[in-house]
């Protein structure tokens, strides 16, 4: 038999640290909060990683399906773990595999800081 992991993810209302962008200037304690969220996105490959499982059907994606992104196995595993401990995925083992779910409160949370209200500040198009 195969031991499984449960993650679950409880949807929650999430209060952000800090502020949209374009509202004021992040103080010291808000901007060392926001930089492990951007440290961790920094990298092209999270990023891609990130986007592919952010996007991929169900809300979820089996590390075999997103692990195309032109660096090796160990590489891959090395980031997606740089991500976890960000707190910007959540992980659960299922045999073999491991599965990624992007945190809901992750993307609540960047919604805020680079949302509606940031975008119709002074770089609104």
């Amino acid at each position: 038999m195969v031991e499984s992991t449960d993650l679950r993810i409880v949807e929650a209302e999430v209060a952000p640290c800090c502020p949209p962008l374009t509202e004021r200037p992040f103080t010291p304690e808000e901007a060392e909060q926001s930089a492990p969220l951007f440290k961790a996105l920094g990298d092209p490959v999270r990023l891609r990683l990130f986007s592919a499982i952010a996007s991929h059907e169900g809300g979820e994606a089996c590390v075999c399906d997103i692990s195309d992104v032109g660096v090796s196995q160990p590489t891959v595993s090395h980031h997606l773990r740089k991500l976890r401990e960000a707190g910007l995925l959540a992980s659960e083992r299922r045999g073999t595999w491991v599965y990624y779910r992007v945190e809901p409160s992750v993307v609540a949370a960047m919604t805020r800081l680079l949302g509606p209200s940031a975008v119709s500040g002074p770089f609104a198009g």
